[in-house]
């Protein structure tokens, strides 16, 4: 069974897509950026993406420690270690597997970082 989980982007409904979808245990976490966040420094604007992420897990009956991988998109290579740091705080030590990857140019001209998160949520 399909459940498309809905977010606060204005561009959801634009663009066609969902924050996030399940499908069985599994659930796929759209790229967040810092939507409400545009203009705050790249750790600010992380924290306020793994914010909106950990809520759509909630939503969707998961958590981070669910997380099994996530993607950063980065505009500036020099941001990687306060991106980083705060994507520590939020899985130190839950450890999904990640990468950073540095972009031209992400949707809105401010963003600094856009991430992608997968999770699969523990049989009970």
């Amino acid at each position: 069974m399909r459940q498309n989980i809905s977010g606060s982007s204005p561009y959801e409904p634009i663009i066609g897509f969902s924050r996030a979808v399940r499908v069985g245990n599994t659930v796929h976490v759209s790229g967040t950026g810092p939507v409400g966040a545009d203009d705050a420094d790249p750790a600010s604007q992380t924290r306020h993406v793994l914010e909106i992420i950990q809520n759509v897990l909630e939503q969707a009956g998961a958590s981070l420690k669910d997380v099994v991988r996530t993607r950063m998109y980065l505009t500036r290579a020099e941001d990687w270690e306060d991106i980083g740091r705060v994507h520590g705080e939020f899985f130190g030590p839950i450890r999904p597997a990640s990468t950073m990857v540095v972009v031209a140019a992400l949707l809105h001209p401010s963003w600094r970082v856009e991430i992608e998160a997968e999770a699969i949520i523990a049989s009970e």
